[in-house]
């Protein structure tokens, strides 16, 4: 098991005023050729959006692209004929595949609206576009893994990889286990709150680390914290 640490002050920072924005992987003018990926995972972006802005409609295609809203609420539209507010509690994901062009925007007028972006590649090129979003009860996320995001689980929001997104909400003190997959390259694990410790490093609040390699890990929250893994196929 090879551990990657990424400390929350390491990532790429931009302040474009109506945007505030932090990269764990090289992307748009953040580039680091020692951070381009970490197996399929592609980009994570930790993004805050001022109120009554956003992202005007741009173009993706073969991607699998994942939004986690954490504060606020965000307007999306699309070129598949969607349009939908997501919240915190909710998961979206959308398969740009052939090609599709969308549009994000803050929903409030007066509120910040902050978000988790993950893009992972597909293991197929050129399929259909394909858009879907989920609301996740929180309690089963409690001091165990809750799968968000999978190829085909039921319960789950669907993408084109054997990729799984799981989060975990860990009392002070607990102890959790992770089992990869016998064909996963390894897990990117982002503390979205709190402080975690692995393998003897400790991990605060928007640290990232990649554990590679199927043999099954441990962390302990060494306070309240939440935990999004995301478990890339080999």
């Amino acid at each position: 098991m090879e551990l990657i640490l990424h400390k929350n002050n390491s990532r790429g920072f931009f302040d474009y005023g109506w945007l505030v924005t932090r990269h764990t992987f090289s992307f748009a003018r953040y580039y680091d050729p020692e951070r381009v990926n970490f197996g399929a995972l592609r980009v994570l972006n930790d993004d805050i959006i001022k109120p009554a802005h956003g992202f005007g409609k741009h173009p993706h295609d073969n991607m699998e692209i994942i939004t986690i809203p954490l504060t606020g609420s965000l307007l999306h539209r699309d070129s598949m004929g969607h349009e939908e507010i997501i919240k915190p509690g909710e998961v979206q994901v959308m398969s740009a595949g052939t090609g599709v062009f969308h549009e994000e925007y803050n929903a409030s007028d007066l509120e910040n609206a902050s978000l988790l972006q993950i893009w992972i590649f597909p293991k197929e090129k050129n399929i259909k576009p394909v858009y879907n979003q989920m609301a996740f009860d929180t309690a089963p996320a409690q001091n165990q893994w809750q799968k968000l995001v999978t190829l085909n689980e039921p319960g789950t929001l669907h993408i084109h990889q054997n990729a799984v997104v799981s989060r975990i909400f860990l009392e002070k003190g607990k102890n959790i286990e992770y089992q990869p997959g016998e064909n996963s390259y390894g897990s990117y694990l982002f503390i979205i709150e709190g402080e975690i410790s692995i393998n003897g490093y400790t991990l605060e609040k928007r640290d990232g680390t990649g554990i590679t390699g199927t043999k099954p890990f441990n962390i302990r929250a060494e306070s309240h914290a939440q935990v999004l893994n995301i478990e890339i196929p080999n």
